[in-house]
């Protein structure tokens, strides 16, 4: 099984480039698929660079509606018009980034929701025996204080965004479980409660973003909440690997209580599992 991050925030793998998005390209036995696309063509400029065949690729997930995570697909989807895209029914709406400073549209580009190739998912959905797509994360343990400026448009308004088109992977391979989620806007702690309410047990590697960065320093408050996080991860037994959108100074702080079950994501590199 191969599992590779095509990009990234952060530089790994030098000839690889890097930017604000996330995208892994995965093998198994039976697919070749891509874990969200990037906010550009970037991960294909870099999928060239590391040998891989974009054209081969036949399952594509949408983590959620939001354009770091959705920007490559119209380029993608002109070189490889056969494989299926996976997305949630509500990943194209109208999302935004509202501060005092910026209303910033960072949803997907609406032409992508016409491409013949997209699947839009309403709920649990298995595709084989081997992938598998949840969403319907309702719990509210350790809200992420990232998501308070991140609203949905309706009409001219704006409504806080509640997360209901973010979906996750599960892919079952060599008598193992890996998650995948893209930036765990509902909590990666409510993702997991989810995933433990439908399979009955915890994933055994788990690969996200946690959405911890904030432009503000973290009050006690904050790191109360990231570490009782890393607790409540460490306690699944899981193996996790983090990038993309949970900040370094997270991280840090998620490092020092999980130790070597905690790894974290380059742009390039690839996961060793």
């Amino acid at each position: 099984m191969k599992i590779i991050n095509l990009v990234e925030d952060t530089k790994g793998n030098s000839p690889c480039g890097y930017e604000h998005g996330l995208s892994f390209y995965v093998e198994t036995e039976k697919h070749k698929l891509l874990m969200d696309c990037g906010a550009t063509d970037l991960f294909m400029k870099n999928a060239n660079i590391l040998g891989i065949d974009l054209t081969q690729v036949d399952t594509v997930v949408l983590s959620h509606g939001h354009y770091d995570h959705s920007g490559g697909i119209l380029p993608f989807s002109k070189v490889n018009k056969k494989a299926k895209i996976y997305m949630k029914d509500t990943a194209g709406e109208d999302y935004y980034h509202i501060s005092s400073k910026v209303e910033k549209y960072i949803g997907i580009h609406k032409d992508i929701l016409k491409l013949s190739q997209c699947e839009f998912v309403t709920g649990e959905k298995e595709l084989d025996e081997e992938l598998f797509l949840f969403s319907n994360i309702t719990g509210t343990k350790y809200a992420v204080k990232g998501n308070l400026q991140l609203k949905k448009k309706v009409g001219d308004d704006f409504f806080q965004d509640v997360f209901d088109h973010e979906q996750c992977l599960v892919i079952s391979q060599e008598g193992k479980k890996i998650l995948m989620s893209g930036c765990a806007h509902n909590g990666i702690i409510n993702i997991l409660d989810r995933y433990y309410e439908l399979l009955g047990e915890y994933p055994d590697v788990v690969i996200s973003g946690f959405h911890m960065m904030q432009k503000d320093a973290y009050t006690k408050e904050d790191i109360s909440n990231i570490e009782q996080i890393g607790k409540v991860l460490l306690e699944t037994g899981a193996m996790f690997y983090s990038g993309h959108c949970t900040g370094q100074p997270a991280y840090d702080i998620l490092k020092e209580i999980m130790g070597e079950t905690l790894q974290p994501i380059h742009s390039g590199e690839s996961i060793l599992l």
